[in-house]
């Protein structure tokens, strides 16, 4: 029978035990950011081929704290893989998250995968999360963006040439209108809000260029505007002061090293600056949160099959540094195999790469312009198709059992 003094200890072990737990949560709580990401359970590369095989596609709640990820929720959500990596947008304040869902499981053959016109709402603030409604819009939704004023959504539809407007009061989205780009083969795949709201970039692929919108409340109209960035231009971004936007072109698929471009949208038009060789197929390219550095994920030939000249085993991510209006690449560093998206912490310090291939989240960390694997990676059932962050504190969950 243990003596008084050994149970005095055992007391005041368990309660400093138990203080430091709470004092720990406390700190994630405080501290924690979260990043919504969205899977694609249907569909996986095989040897450089699409293959359609059994699985769901989820969101998921990830918390990122002191340089860890861990996973808070995950639920069944329409997605797809197929596209660039902005087919999920989240509202400023935490509240919503808009995903885009271009294909879907054929009902009659699971083997095989249908054009889709499908963005769901999810509440990110109900415990777990849960989508809200679904909304229709045009054909192949790819990319989504919201507004900073967490009013508006643009949807660019890829196989039919044209943008959707959603409306955005609360939790109610509501299609406005949906507006005519070019023909079906222009190939809308991402547009992007300027921070105030007043203007918008939609890339097409399948006609090389970036098309500016003007936006009035929510009108929005296609401008004259036109610029030619380089083959193929998908993913872009527009740096938080609003002065340079960032454009991915992935190119041809048939080796050559592809690129990525600066617009200036200070200039009257605004205009293509500079435009930077990165590697074969720059899949997304944002800018680090205070504008200094982008991050390009770079397929790299890990998406062709292995009997290909040009496959590589693996892809690699960039870090540039920008230098007035140039790019300069000063960090490269191997990723997995048919990386997507990419989203950096909010100091800039990591960044988490999805790759799909291998189902997982990889996450890197940067030391001023020099990249460092973490070794540490969060795995999934589906391939990681986009990821976003949520605003820092606006969402209140507890982890999934």
């Amino acid at each position: 029978m243990p003596n008084s003094k050994d149970v005095i200890r055992q007391c005041r072990d368990l309660l400093a035990w138990a203080l430091g737990l709470a004092c720990g949560i406390v700190g994630a709580n405080a501290h924690a950011e979260l990043f919504v990401s969205v899977q694609d359970g249907k569909q996986m590369l095989v040897d450089g081929s699409i293959k359609t095989l059994a699985g769901e596609d989820t969101l998921a709640l990830i918390e990122f704290d002191q340089g860890k990820a861990s996973l808070y929720a995950e639920i069944p959500v329409p997605t797809s893989v197929i596209g660039p990596p902005t087919s999920v947008a989240v509202t400023p304040d935490g509240a919503i998250a808009l995903v885009t869902a271009g294909f879907r499981r054929d009902p009659s053959d699971a083997a095989r995968t249908l054009q889709n016109d499908q963005v769901s709402v999810v509440d990110l603030k109900s415990t777990p999360p849960r989508i809200l409604d679904t909304v229709v819009v045009g054909k192949a939704p790819a990319g989504v963006s919201i507004n900073r004023a967490g009013t508006l959504a643009l949807v660019a539809n890829h196989d039919d040439g044209t943008v959707s407007v959603l409306s955005i009061a609360g939790r109610k989205v509501t299609v406005i209108e949906q507006i005519r780009i070019g023909d079906s083969a222009s190939g809308p795949m991402h547009v992007a809000f300027t921070p105030d709201g007043k203007r918008a970039l939609v890339s097409r692929d399948g006609d090389h260029r970036v098309t500016v919108l003007a936006i009035d409340g929510s009108a929005v109209a296609v401008t004259k505007r036109d610029m030619y960035p380089g083959q193929r231009p998908d993913c872009i971004d527009i740096r938080a002061q609003g002065d340079l936007a960032l454009v991915a072109n992935v190119g041809k698929g048939q080796g050559d090293a592809d690129t990525v471009s600066l617009i200036d949208l200070s200039a009257e038009p605004p205009r293509v600056v500079h435009t930077v060789s990165v590697g074969q197929t720059p899949e997304s390219a944002f800018f680090s949160p205070d504008g200094r550095h982008v991050g390009v994920v770079v397929i790299g030939g890990s998406n062709k099959p292995a009997s290909s000249p040009f496959h590589n085993a693996h892809g690699s991510f960039v870090l540039l540094r920008v230098e007035g209006k140039t790019l300069v690449p000063v960090a490269s560093l191997p990723i997995g195999t048919w990386s997507q998206g990419m989203a950096f912490s909010g100091d800039g310090r990591s960044v988490l790469v999805q790759n799909a291939a291998e189902r997982q989240i990889q996450v890197l960390r940067i030391a001023g312009d020099r990249l460092q694997d973490t070794g540490q990676t969060l795995e999934f059932q589906g391939a990681p198709a986009a990821i976003r962050p949520v605003a820092t504190g606006q969402v209140q969950h507890r982890p999934s059992d």
